[in-house]
């Protein structure tokens, strides 16, 4: 059958109705038109589909998105404050608090909503060593007896992989070391983290005593399962540096790892957030389920880890989300008006 071409009003009738949520995508449901946006991330290659899933969202509004630029989170939230860039989608609050703080806080940032939340975090060592040795508490790594099971390198002291320099957790790290009387018997070693836990599943694979920091969402606790594999620490008291110093990290179940239960937010230029309520609102109303990043995370782990792979992820979870994505859009074009 001969089908005759669609006349040029009828094609513009018809794609109006596949760009708009309830029919054409006109100036009033592009709030962002004409508008730049910079996003930022850490190094961390898991932060991407996070990041990717907000400007997905944000050039549905219609905004000109940039490629991610890599920053560590310190120089981030200074580059957000100053408006040399847009938004980031991974800040952790509390542990980013003092890099939230020192930027300007609320008078130069904005943080409205809860992206993702119940993100955890602290100490682990493999579950063989910690019943043959009856290990729970990182205040029995002062017995240098213990501290001798995780030391990789010959010095004596157990051997921590831990945080890149300028991370969160880096400050909370040194803080506890010093703070539980652990220098002469731990070393935090430092660099790639990426790098030095390839290193230690290595080292758990060959049968060999581990002792790590890691976070959730992340692979790593589907590659080390804890309760199985691994099995957090206690410390032997609560202890945070800087603006999280007066909180206590004891959980309701009376277990203590050391560190707050954080929600990640999406932290922007309260500046560009005051000029364009639909992104201040996109920002405000996005949430994504922690299983779901740990999933896409583990997915990268699998080797799924190429750009090309992580935006199909993005692609792929709005898709699935159809609904939910759509009414984010929503909320966030009723905001500009």
């Amino acid at each position: 059958m001969h089908t005759a071409p669609l006349q040029p009003r009828h094609w513009l009738a018809t794609a109006a109705l596949a760009l708009g949520l309830s029919g054409a995508a006109t100036a009033d449901s592009l709030p962002g038109k004409g508008v730049e946006v910079q996003p930022l991330k850490s190094s961390i290659a898991e932060e991407t589909f996070q990041t990717q899933l907000v400007m997905k969202a944000l050039e549905a509004l219609g905004y000109t998105v940039k490629p991610i630029k890599e920053v560590e989170y310190p120089t981030a939230h200074i580059a957000l404050a100053h408006g040399d860039a847009t938004f980031m989608a991974d800040h952790w609050n509390p542990m980013h608090s003092d890099f939230y703080k020192n930027a300007g806080g609320d008078a130069k940032l904005s943080r409205k909503g809860v992206f993702s939340d119940h993100a955890a975090q602290g100490y682990l060592i493999d579950k063989k060593t910690a019943d043959q040795y009856r290990i729970t508490n990182l205040g029995q790594f002062k017995d240098p007896g213990i501290a001798r099971l995780f030391d990789a390198d010959g010095d004596g002291k157990a051997d921590l992989t831990g945080c890149n320099p300028g991370w969160g957790c880096e400050a909370v790290i040194e803080h506890q070391l010093t703070t539980f009387q652990l220098r002469d018997a731990v070393t935090h070693q430092q660099g790639s983290y990426s790098a030095l836990i390839a290193d230690t599943i290595t080292r758990f694979k060959a049968g060999k005593p581990v002792f790590y920091y890691t976070w959730t969402p992340y692979w790593v606790s589907a590659r080390l399962k804890p309760g199985t594999d691994v099995v957090w620490l206690e410390v032997p008291f609560s202890s945070l540096p800087g603006e999280q110093s007066a909180l206590d990290t004891q959980l309701p179940n009376g277990k203590n790892y050391g560190f707050v239960v954080n929600k990640q937010q999406i932290v922007a230029n309260k500046a560009f957030v005051e000029k364009n309520p639909a992104a201040g609102k996109l920002f405000e109303v996005m949430r994504l389920p922690i299983s779901d990043i740990n999933a896409q995370n583990h997915r990268m782990a699998q080797g799924e880890n190429t750009a090309a792979d992580i935006t199909r992820h993005t692609e792929g979870w709005i898709k699935a989300h159809q609904k939910t994505f759509d009414q984010w859009i929503a909320q966030a074009r009723a905001a500009a008006k």
